[in-house]
Parts: C-alpha cells; structure tokens; sequence
C-alpha cells in the first residue's frame, strides 16, 4: 500500500526504466525515468503513473532498401513488475472499464524508494476494445487516444486513490497527456467541497510541463468525441474561451488553464512557449539526466578516484577539470572499444568495412522526423568528400525510430542508408537498428563527437548531448534548445550557425551546412588529429561544466523550489 508521506504525483504517458520494458517510446519517456530516479536519489516523496504498453512502442526492423516495417515488441511483464491487487474503474461510452495497476520499484542511491504504478485494462471483465487500450504507445486513432488519455488521466488519478495516496499536494503533468485528471480532480472536489473555489483549488495541486512547440505534439480531440467518450459526469459547457476552439478540446490548453505552475523545458523554450500561449506565465527549467545512469562504467570508475560522492552530489563533477587528460582518454577509448565492437558484431545497414577504434567517430541517434534534419550532413556531398579525403578517417554512426505515420521520417532513415552506400568508399556511414535505452549508452559513452542538427527553434531542450556530455563527448550542436545553454564555443564544444528563429529558411539550412563543414574542416577534425591533449581538453570541460549541471538532480531541485512548494 502507499506511503502515506508522497506527496507528488508525477503522471506521463511513457515511462523509460529498463531496456527490456517497452514502456517509452523517445526523449519523454526517458526523461520521465531519470526524473524519477532522481527522486529516489534526493528522497523526495514522489509517485509515477503510467499506461503499461503491452506490445510496446514497437520494434524498429530496416529492410534492405532501407525502409523502416515495425514489429510488435514481446516482453514477459511478470519478470519487471509486480501485480496490485487493488482495481479502479472509468466509464468510456457508457462502459465500466476495470484498471488493474503493476508496480515498479526504483531504488536511490540512499536505499530510498519511489514507486511507479503501470496502469493496465486487459482484464477479462472488459471488452475486447477496452482490452486493448494498454497496448500500443501511442498506437491507433484519436478515438483510441482518448480512450487511453481516459485510463490514464482520469484513471490513474482514481488508481491512486484506491492505493492510500490521499495527502497528494502536487500533481506533476509532463506533457498534456494527462490532462483528463484535472476534469477528475474538480468532479471530486465538487463532490466534497460543492462548487465554490474547486477551480482554484485544482489549480493549486497542478503543476504542468509543455515539451514541445511542434503542432503535432499537441493532442486536441472534437468536443462530440468527448462528450460520447467522457459522457455527461464530465461538461465541457462554459470552457469554449479556456481550452476548448473550433470545437476540440485542446489538452495543452487544459492543463494551461487548471496549472499553478507551468514550464518550458530550456530558456529558449519557454520564450518561444510565452509567446505561442499568450496570457500564461511559463517559467523554465531546463531538462537534465540521470547522471549515474548515462555515465560508462570506464568513466563511472575515473569519478569514483577523483570526485567521491558524485552519483548523490552531481555538482561535485566540477571537479573534473582535476583529472589528468591521459586517464580520460583512456577511459573514453575502453569506452569507445565497447561500441565499436558492438558495431561490428551486430546487423546494421550499411558497408561490410568494420570500423576501428582509431578513426574519429561521430554519433547521431534521435527520432527520425524532417525538423531533426539528420540529413543535414550530407547537404553538399562533394564537400565532405573532400573533408574525408583531406583527413582520411571518418565514420558515423546513426540510429533512430521514425513514428510509424511518419512517412517522411521513414524516407530520411532510407536516404542515409542509401548515402551509406553510395559514400562506402570515402567514409564509413552506418545505422544501427532498434534504438533503445542500451544502444544509447553505447552511442553516447563511445563516440568523440556528437551531432545534433534540429531546425531552430522547434528543439525544445533535447537531452542526448547531455548523456554525451557526462562522458566527456563534446557536441557539434545547431544552436537551440539547451546547447544554447551549454555551448561555450571551443570549451565544451561547437555551435553550428547561430541562434535564429527563422523556419523553413533555404538560406538558413546552407548557412547551417556550411558552418557544420567549416567547424569539422577547420577546427574539429585538425584538433583531434594534430592536438589531440587539447581535444581532450575540451571534452574534460564537457565533463566539468555540463555533466556537473544539465543533470535530473538539478533539475528536481529546481522543480522542488519553483512548483512542489
């Protein structure tokens, strides 16, 4: 049963805690996990909900040509976590819809621990359709979202209830996925405290984080779909000017309008967040990582000589400007080794040339969408031809999941394997299959430099780089979302082109291209080669300055400071 003492409840659609549980499908998922194992580190008293996914996100399978298919993801629940006995329902169109809970337990640093509860409908009382509501992240059609954002928001907020959390004094929406607890949360104070204040006294236990300025990120679903789905116990009547236009229920706009506290996930962010949600104050806190968790076993052990405690004190890798070059080289090659080994032994669309743990390697592993541009590299290909030929070694690693309707992301994964190919005799280009939480500490930990090109300013903060940056690899970053942050140029890596708010620009993109070319040509490449101490330099800064603050245990004391208390 509960703890009594929780006082958070920190509700996300996807949760990332083990590679073998498919329970995330991205950035989201991931940060939503190393938010709450930090709490577990820090003890402060914080619960998870989620769905549990029983099929997964999916399981990435590239073809030949190059094509993404998706293959269901088979995993024995039982081995990850633990049943509740304890069941809640909803009604969905006029069906009770039974919820069973599974629990995860997540253990900090300190032997403190937070609980996090997967929220489940495939019980034999349900229909075959509620049965599946669990299923696919993010799968099926508005219709099926609903119904999901129903078990999880108004769901999750009952699940909790019955478990003995009944002191909650914030609940933490990361994302608007969620936002169904709040029409479920005024129904219970209404019950208790009849009409007077409810709204207000909602709106203090809510605390809202908006992740993302792409429309697309943005559920909103037809006010005759909510009210068949939600039925009358749930009036949207009189919310048309807060969060209901042209007829939708917008769920960004609902958790805008019930939230105490809103933020943006990186400065500029919430600048551009400001701006797009007028009339609302959106605060910042830029996102951060699990440090003990991103950082490799070669460097986790150079920490444990030189800066003792620093899994429960992150600030304390400051200290890292104290460690002699040579012993971070050294880790980052036995990390290195582990990729490249990895590499070369897995199946992968590209060459059959192996890769070697001398040539200066670049990783590049993001969702494949066109506003991540993971094509940029290749804008002029005569150019990096001749950089590959000027410094003779090169070689890339890619990898990334396109949504599975995300047909222009399927054709950029096509496009640089076919590049891969075509490029086979100048530079070593693969990408790696199924890009998961194991495959990400490889990518990260291994590589000496890592790529990020976004189309600014849709980056809302981005987060791989930091996991980068606590294994002292330096990132070649478009300058948005938290490298506008991070970047010291030359110290704890390099910005490509400068800040602009301009989208969709031709100018824009050359002048990004040529500035990643001129940055590898010029300053990167010659670096590493010719001087490579003072490479080492800069990644020891990477280290120092960013793994030190762009990390969850800043982050949650952050959140505890602005919107917790």
């Amino acid at each position: 049963m509960a703890n009594n003492n929780i006082r958070i409840a920190y509700f996300s659609m996807e949760i990332s805690l083990q590679s073998g549980m498919p329970t995330y499908a991205g950035g989201l998922g991931i940060l939503a996990g190393d938010t709450l194992r930090s709490a577990a580190d820090m003890n402060i008293p914080m619960v998870g909900v989620s769905l549990l996914p029983r099929r997964g996100y999916f399981r990435q399978q590239l073809g030949h040509d190059g094509w993404q298919q998706e293959a269901h993801v088979d995993w024995i629940i039982e081995d990850y976590l633990e049943e509740i006995e304890s069941r809640t329902s909803v009604n969905i169109e006029g069906r009770t819809v039974i919820i069973r809970a599974w629990k995860y337990c997540l253990s900090g640093g300190g032997g403190d621990k937070v609980f996090v509860y997967f929220l489940d409908t495939n019980l034999p009382e349900n229909s075959a359709f509620d049965r599946s509501l669990a299923d696919f992240l993010y799968g099926g059609d508005s219709h099926y979202r609903l119904c999901q954002e129903v078990v999880l928001g108004i769901g999750g907020v009952r699940m909790l209830k019955v478990l003995g959390y009944n002191q909650l004094q914030r609940f933490h929406l990361n994302e608007g996925h969620a936002s169904l607890l709040i029409l479920e949360l005024l129904e219970q104070k209404r019950k208790l405290d009849g009409d007077a204040q409810v709204e207000q006294m909602v709106r203090d236990l809510c605390v809202f984080t908006t992740h993302t300025p792409v429309p697309a990120g943005h559920d909103q679903f037809p006010l005759s779909m909510i009210a068949s789905v939600l039925g009358p116990e749930y009036s949207m009547a009189g919310c048309e000017d807060h969060f209901c236009f042209n007829n939708k229920l917008n769920m960004t706009y609902l958790a805008l309008a019930n939230s105490r506290y809103i933020n943006g996930v990186a400065k500029k962010h919430s600048q551009l967040s400001r701006q797009m949600y007028a009339g609302y104050r959106v605060d910042s806190i830029t996102n951060g990582v699990h440090a003990a968790t991103w950082t490799s076993q070669p460097m986790q052990r150079l920490f444990d000589e030189y800066m003792p405690g620093w899994q429960m004190d992150n600030l304390s890798l400051r200290g890292a400007l104290n460690i002699p070059t040579s012993s971070i080289q050294q880790a980052h090659q036995s990390a290195k080794k582990a990729l490249i080994e990895y590499v070369n032994n897995s199946s992968h669309t590209g060459p059959d040339k192996k890769m070697d743990e001398e040539t200066f390697t670049i990783g590049f592993a993001r969702r494949s969408t066109v506003y991540k541009r993971p094509d940029l590299l290749f804008t002029d290909i005569d150019r990096l031809k001749k950089i590959c030929a000027k410094f003779v070694r090169l070689q890339i690693i890619f990898s990334g999941k396109a949504h599975p309707q995300d047909r222009e992301g399927k054709l950029l994964i096509q496009k640089i394997i076919g590049l891969g190919h075509k490029l086979n005799r100048h530079i070593n280009i693969v990408y790696l299959n199924n890009y998961d939480i194991a495959l990400a500490k490889l990518l990260t930990s291994g590589c000496d430099l890592w790529l990020n090109t976004p189309q600014p300013p849709l980056e809302a903060s981005g987060t791989s780089g930091m996991k980068a940056a606590l294994n002292g690899v330096p990132s070649l970053s478009t300058m948005d979302g938290w490298w506008l942050e991070g970047c010291i140029e030359g110290v704890t890596g390099w910005g490509i082109g400068v800040p602009s708010t301009l989208q969709n620009a031709p100018t824009q993109y050359l002048q990004e291209a040529g500035s990643l070319y001129d940055k590898l040509e010029q300053i990167i490449l010659p670096l590493y080669y010719q001087d490579q101490e003072d490479y080492v330099d800069v990644m020891r800064h990477a280290i120092a300055l960013n793994g030190s603050y762009f990390n969850t245990e800043r982050m949650l004391n952050q959140y505890v400071t602005k919107a917790y208390y």
